[in-house]
């Protein structure tokens, strides 16, 4: 036990060396209840309404951001109210033994997300019939995509757990680019 606990602790020192680009995920939730009419749609950002609950906001080459203010930084493992680091640095280095965290827990999980990294990648095929045997119902996505179904799971109230890998590439789209940016400021017109 002493030793699964320092492997799953540990930080990779490659993680360290990475350029840190951020990438958000934005996740919405429309409400019925508040609904008036034409015109009145109430949108509700997830990620503040759910204190609580262990969100991701955004990812980088080197980690994660969560909702409530903190950056993991490396591999992590995700339940929807804790996050550990997880010692794994890749798809392939991922094993029955490095799982087994998942599997031990009571309230025993529903879904296990794993993501992968920038592609879809899929494990080697005793690590994803072991989480079978153990009745987990398994998700393999794109650490991205990952984020976002998990914060969705979790939000739904699911009992979840996730392990995530970050991305070697984060992709920054236009909107995003411009969060990045610092204000310009340098006058823009004449003063009379």
């Amino acid at each position: 036990m002493a030793q699964l606990c320092k492997r799953i602790f540990q930080v990779p020192c490659q993680v360290f060396k990475k350029a840190t680009t951020f990438r958000s995920l934005n996740t919405t939730k429309c409400t019925w209840d508040n609904y008036e009419g034409d015109g009145k749609t109430t949108v509700t950002i997830l990620n503040r309404e759910h204190r609580h609950l262990i969100l991701f906001d955004s990812l980088t080459e080197i980690g994660f951001k969560l909702n409530n203010g903190i950056f993991a930084v490396g591999p992590v493992a995700a339940f929807p109210r804790t996050i550990l680091q997880w010692n794994v640095p890749s798809v392939e280095h991922i094993t029955e033994e490095s799982l087994s965290l998942f599997v031990v827990l009571e309230p025993k999980i529903d879904i296990f997300v794993l993501g992968t990294g920038d592609k879809l990648k899929l494990p080697k095929p005793e690590v994803i019939e072991f989480l079978k045997s153990k009745k987990i119902a398994v998700e393999i996505l794109p650490t991205e995509k990952a984020c976002a179904t998990f914060n969705f799971l979790n939000a739904e109230g699911r009992c979840i757990g996730g392990a995530f890998i970050p991305p070697e590439n984060v992709n920054v789209y236009k909107a995003d680019d411009l969060k990045l940016t610092p204000p310009d400021t340098s006058p823009t017109g004449y003063i009379m």
